[in-house]
């Protein structure tokens, strides 16, 4: 007889730390499962309770307790749906990233993590201990296996799942973008796992920007050998339906596949998503860029136009002796064209009482890079002024060619809140530009 399950991907967008607003999330994203997608269960992110990564708020046990708590909540709030869900959880004077099953009014299982990632981004050990055993629980005679983020990385973990009985395997993860990433984690990371282990892999992962971090999303559901049953789309919150129906030793998984992204498309969306997580999550009310009429500051004012919004966005044209008037006609054109509001504001009468005041500091010195510089601080310090008091945050222009080679000025152009293009490459500009221009406009 066919035994049948429909899991919901809620691939969301948590704030860390917001305890108390990411348990809302939960419940709401539970109560759409259950009531509108029909499912039994539902899998969140990792770590969904604090937000992922939420490094030294782990480290106050007041936090920590707070994430009880709100566990302790959700067992009794949600009713009707089984919950895999996210959260610090301590045993025996350790700390470990975990996940609990929530079903019926009482947690049935509770794993935790076996790797700890401790490269690149990730400081994992700094926290938590690692985890050892694997844990398989049963919600309606389905047995269901649990990992979280870099166990699928790993062998082992999977396996240790197939070993104690699971028919599938549902992982939690906070798993970020960078370029390439997306196809090389669903082929060679989730795929791999799957075609090893012939068990199908429900990947569910976070989405939106975190500091300098951006989550992509990418939920998605693989067979037993590997192929894309289920994708939610990236870059975007969504709760998506997977079925899975077993009759004998086959499994029909069902569910909406859509496209992956484009890679100059999904970097495009990934600056896009930065920018407006960061600008929204820390409370700014808006934000200001300096603008020249270079395709830098133009990029990156589209950036950042697309992602809180033209009318939350100004533009600062500072002009000096140097400038070309086609620069200025081009600033003015690219604000215009976003819709976006501008203003200029010369820095020829603040460069020059820089100069006077230096000027016996300087005597018998050629005007050299050091005059360069004071046209860049005199621009930093005007946009921090009306960072200041507007309450908007400077986004700075620099790209990452220019970091590299030392092209940008200390308190100057590189002052300001959050750079958005700061880990794209001058040719990548250029790219990201045109992908503009012509697929959004």
């Amino acid at each position: 007889m066919a035994k049948e399950i429909s899991i919901a991907l809620a691939q969301l967008n948590m704030v860390v730390g917001d305890i108390i607003g990411n348990q809302e999330r939960i419940k709401k994203a539970a109560s759409y499962a259950r009531d509108t997608l029909g499912c039994r269960v539902v899998v969140f992110p990792e770590l969904t309770i604090c937000g992922y990564p939420a490094e030294d708020l782990l480290l106050r046990r007041a936090f920590v307790d707070d994430c009880e708590h709100s566990l302790t909540d959700l067992v009794a709030d949600v009713t009707g749906i089984a919950m895999v869900v996210g959260h610090p959880f301590r045993s025996n004077g350790h700390l470990y990233n975990a996940a609990s099953v929530i079903d019926d009014g009482q947690i049935v299982a509770t794993y935790c993590k076996q790797h700890l990632p401790n490269y690149s981004v990730f400081d994992e050990k700094r926290y938590f201990e690692h985890g050892a055993e694997a844990v398989v629980f049963s919600i309606d005679g389905h047995s269901i296996g649990i990992t979280i983020c870099e166990d699928i990385w790993e062998r082992g973990p999977v396996e240790k799942c197939v070993e104690a009985g699971a028919e599938l395997v549902v992982t939690l993860n906070g798993s970020p973008f960078n370029t390439g990433k997306i196809a090389f984690r669903e082929t060679e990371i989730v795929g791999a796992r799957c075609r090893e282990n012939s068990v199908p892999i429900v990947f569910v992962n976070q989405v939106g920007g975190q500091d300098e971090l951006v989550f992509d999303g990418g939920s998605l559901v693989a067979d037993a050998t590997g192929k894309i049953c289920v994708r939610a789309e990236h870059f975007v919150e969504s709760i998506v339906k997977a079925e899975f129906v077993s009759s004998d030793s086959t499994m029909t998984i069902r569910g909406e596949v859509v496209p992956q992204p484009e890679p100059i498309a999904s970097i495009y969306s990934a600056l896009r998503l930065g920018v407006r997580d960061y600008v929204q999550k820390n409370g700014f009310r808006g934000a200001v860029v300096g603008l020249s009429g270079g395709i830098d500051s133009a990029l990156t004012l589209s950036v950042v136009a697309d992602a809180i919004g033209a009318e939350n966005v100004k533009a600062v044209l500072m002009p000096s002796r140097y400038t070309r008037q086609m620069s200025i006609d081009d600033a003015i054109s690219e604000a215009e064209s976003l819709g976006v509001d501008w203003s200029v504001v010369s820095i020829e009468p603040i460069f020059d009482a820089f100069v006077q005041q230096l000027a016996p500091v300087f005597e018998g010195f050629e005007a050299d890079v050091t005059e360069e510089n004071i046209q860049a601080r005199c621009r930093g310090t005007l946009l921090m002024a009306i960072s200041n008091k507007s309450g908007a945050i400077v986004i700075t222009t620099g790209n990452k060619s220019e970091v590299a080679v030392g092209y940008a000025t200390l308190y100057g152009d590189m002052a300001g809140g959050f750079a958005a293009i700061k880990d794209v490459p001058k040719m990548m500009v250029y790219q990201l530009a045109q992908y503009r221009n012509e697929e959004i406009g």
